[in-house]
């Protein structure tokens, strides 16, 4: 037939992908299109990919390269496709997704429906309880060192489409393009920040590591959330062990392990007494170690539990630092609350989810920074840091909803005046 197609790919599924990609949001590749600009003419850019893709003749553009500040100082390498390779991507990821998810171990949590990082830190939580040893992983560069010839090796396990295997091959040569226009040749890696990055590493580390696991160390248990992953074990010598065996096993699968960030971390609680240098690990954003806390009767015992992360606490400091309080002059608290509660809901969502009385401490600093916005704004507080911390107080008393901080419980002092009359 005339208009006969190489590959038959309905533009229903175009379209879905483009909704998924629109969702997600995310900023714009080396044409410096955005979904905004690719929105003002949808109907003929979907159709384009849909065309192209059915005839096989779908050419992705390369991916433009973004270093993005490391807490540690250094930086990471982000790969932005164009947002027409993203919808393109959401088209394979959509039709391989059904025919790999299944077979994804369940202690896999990363990329994954019906699984999130809270479920793989409440699992590693109860684990670190049981078992007083983890081996806590870190792969070196893992995203820029997956082995193309292993990572296809594993998708024609379960990718039948010929079309969506051509499309993975040619996203995975494509050279990266840096701010002066010159372009770096990739012949390994999958860059984050792209559509179909999550599903290929997931699949990558699911054969060089959950089922490698599964058959040679079903004893133990572990987490595993993209590269983020910890090891249970009962003893330092069993933990030893293993850390050398998964670092084998690593260097068979062209991957190295990070020698100065894995560790062996003792689990320390009260009926232990072992010393160890190490005694704390962090996973998902939280920190796991020993804390005091109190049982059911009354009594002080020590535990072993996550609380957000240091560095997780200071990019939420630095993000309240960079919050233009200048700005905030020209506006209503009201306009200011409409700005900022959907970051704040955001940390309290994930943070908030164990040991809420630090993520409470962190959040003051925003009060900190509304009284700001008081004595800005207010000429007789200017020179009063107390009574512009008083004057907040007082308004979330008569407005405890305002900021979703204050909802949750993380409100400012208010003026002794009224803490006077509520007590009474």
């Amino acid at each position: 037939m005339k208009n006969a197609k190489s590959f038959e790919i309905s533009k229903q599924l175009v379209w879905e992908a483009f909704k998924r990609v629109k969702e997600n949001r995310g900023t714009s590749g080396i044409d410096d299109v955005t979904i905004a600009d690719f929105e003002k003419n949808l109907k003929s850019n979907l159709y384009k990919i849909w065309n192209r893709m059915s005839s096989g003749c779908y050419l992705p553009s390369p991916v433009k390269l973004v270093e993005i500040p490391k807490s540690n100082g250094g930086t990471r390498p982000l790969g932005i496709p164009t947002v027409e390779d993203r919808v393109a991507q959401m088209v394979v990821v959509m039709t391989i997704e059904p025919f790999i998810e299944p077979h994804f171990h369940a202690d896999s949590y990363a990329y994954r429906k019906n699984k999130s990082a809270h479920d793989a830190l409440e699992t590693a939580r109860s684990r670190s309880y049981t078992f007083h040893w983890v081996v806590d992983l870190d792969i070196k560069g893992f995203f820029d060192n997956i082995d193309h010839d292993l990572l296809i090796k594993a998708l024609e396990r379960h990718v039948t489409s010929k079309w969506a295997m051509m499309y993975i091959k040619r996203w995975l040569a494509v050279p990266y393009q840096v701010k002066d226009g010159s372009q770096v040749q990739r012949n390994k890696g999958v860059p984050q920040g792209s559509v179909i990055g999550p599903i290929l590493a997931n699949l990558f580390l699911h054969y060089v590591f959950d089922e490698w696991m599964k058959r040679n160390h079903s004893n133990l248990s572990f987490e595993r959330y993209a590269d983020d992953t910890i090891v249970h074990c009962v003893s330092l010598k069993q933990a030893e062990f293993i850390k050398k065996a998964i670092q084998k096993r690593l260097a068979d699968c062209k991957l190295e392990l990070n020698e100065t960030k894995t560790k062996i971390v003792y689990c320390k609680k009260n009926h232990r007494e072992i010393e160890h240098e190490c005694i704390q690990f962090d996973f998902l954003g939280y920190t796991f170690r020993p804390r005091r806390a109190i049982d059911v009767h009354g009594e002080v015992f020590l535990n072993f539990s996550p609380a957000i992360s240091k560095s997780a606490r200071t990019k939420i400091w630095k993000t309240i630092r960079e919050w233009n309080h200048h700005y905030w002059v020209q506006l209503t608290l009201e306009e200011i609350a409409k700005q900022i509660n959907p970051v704040i809901q955001g940390w309290i969502n994930y943070y908030g989810k164990y040991n809420i009385k630090v993520l409470k401490n962190i959040l003051q600093r925003i009060n900190l920074k509304l009284s700001r916005w008081v004595r800005n704004k207010f000429k007789g507080f200017r020179k009063f840091k107390t009574k512009a911390i008083y004057r907040l107080g007082d308004i979330a008393l008569a407005k405890p909803n305002l900021f979703a901080h204050w909802t949750w419980g993380a409100k400012p002092t208010a003026s002794p005046r009224n803490r006077k009359r509520l007590a009474a």
